[in-house]
């Protein structure tokens, strides 16, 4: 087996002080919220590109980088997936959420309606990788496209938009809608765009530092 090969870090340097810099990235991705109210307002292929470009870095097992990223804008694929999940939803609020589930909900004011998903002008479609496109071993995989998710999410606010993480269940429909093969699973629907401009989030709060942060 060859030597590993490596290269210079290329470092990144925000030019002020990594408090300071921390800080303000805070601030901004704090605003960051969960939307159910888009605009049709259109998002640029560009857009979605560099966007999908930053989850690309992210890092994965093996650097197996196990994800794929389908970006719909065609309206007729865009409302076939909306009946097909909003089939699955009206299944989970009618059948099978418990009554726990249903009060933990309530709050956000959610049920089976899904019209987001035609209104947005992006759904991006995050795939996992079960093996790579060769057929070789893919490791952590979870992990893996939940952190380049992780950073899609942040990348989307950055340039402005917003995002909702949607996970009808089971998402079999995707593969299928999609003409995806065996080897990509449905990981997660995330339509992308606009708010709305009279667009509300719920009144929720998010844990204090103390509740999170452990010194040890």
């Amino acid at each position: 087996m060859p030597q590993p090969r490596f290269i210079p870090l290329e470092r990144h340097d925000p030019g002020r002080p990594a408090e300071e810099a921390a800080r303000t990235f805070y601030d901004i991705v704090r605003r960051r919220r969960t939307v159910r109210r888009f605009s049709d307002r259109p998002v640029s292929r560009d857009t979605v590109e560099w966007i999908v470009r930053a989850a690309g870095t992210a890092p994965s097992g093996a650097n197996k980088q196990p994800w794929r990223f389908v970006a719909v804008a065609d309206p007729a694929i865009k409302r076939e997936i909306r009946l097909a999940a909003e089939a699955e939803e009206r299944e989970f609020y009618q059948r099978r959420a418990n009554e726990e589930w249903l009060r933990d909900l309530h709050p956000f004011g959610t049920d089976e309606h899904k019209d987001f998903l035609e209104v947005a002008p992006w759904l991006i479609v995050v795939f996992k990788l079960a093996r790579t496109d060769e057929g070789g071993q893919t490791y952590y995989v979870n992990e893996s496209v939940g952190i380049a998710v992780g950073l899609l999410l942040a990348a989307a606010h950055h340039a402005g938009l917003a995002t909702l993480t949607h996970t009808p269940s089971p998402m079999g429909f995707l593969t299928r809608i999609l003409n995806r093969p065996d080897h990509e699973r449905p990981f997660l629907l995330i339509p992308l765009g606009y708010p709305a401009d009279d667009c509300t989030v719920p009144d929720i709060q998010r844990k204090p530092i103390k509740d999170i942060l452990v010194w040890a």
